[in-house]
């Protein structure tokens, strides 16, 4: 039975601190597991954490290219043929379409994002979608076949 005055801790689950530069028969006396000369031996040795020796650094060797702008609005998209494929299947009934329908029938994800409307595919039910944005091709294919495509 075990006594609380009598519990220890498991063999080999704590190590004893390494301590650097306490004479020789510590095993770390000497240069203190610092190596002979150089930068890194002294005292006070600092360098950048991406310092390459004196190589050039990747952050200069690797090309930079393009640019990202900090303004530009992201968007939910939805294709023309992804919307015909929904009504095929059933999950759209309605002839009027807008963001909050996609999202509560999960048919989107993304609330805080403005949702564009592209034209890849066709599309033949005449329906009245409501959204932020419409590409070209996607607003003339609406028409076409006979809907509205209202910009909010």
């Amino acid at each position: 039975m075990d006594i609380l005055s009598n519990l220890k801790y498991a063999e080999g689950s704590r190590k004893k601190k390494k301590r650097v530069g306490r004479g020789q028969g510590s095993g770390h006396g000497g240069t203190s597991t610092r190596g002979h000369k150089g930068q890194h031996s002294r005292s006070g040795a600092k360098f950048r954490a991406w310092f390459e020796g004196g190589q050039m650094p990747l952050q200069r060797r690797v090309p930079k290219f393009g640019f990202k702008n900090a303004n530009r609005t992201e968007y939910i998209t939805i294709n023309l043929d992804d919307i015909q494929n929904l009504i095929d299947k059933g999950k759209i009934t309605e002839s009027k379409i807008d963001k909050e329908y996609l999202l509560s029938n999960n048919l989107i994800k993304g609330k805080k994002m403005p949702l564009k409307i592209l034209g890849n595919g066709e599309i033949t039910a005449q329906l009245e979608i409501t959204a932020d944005a419409f590409s070209k091709s996607a607003k003339e294919k609406i028409e076409k076949g006979g809907g509205k495509a209202i910009t909010v």
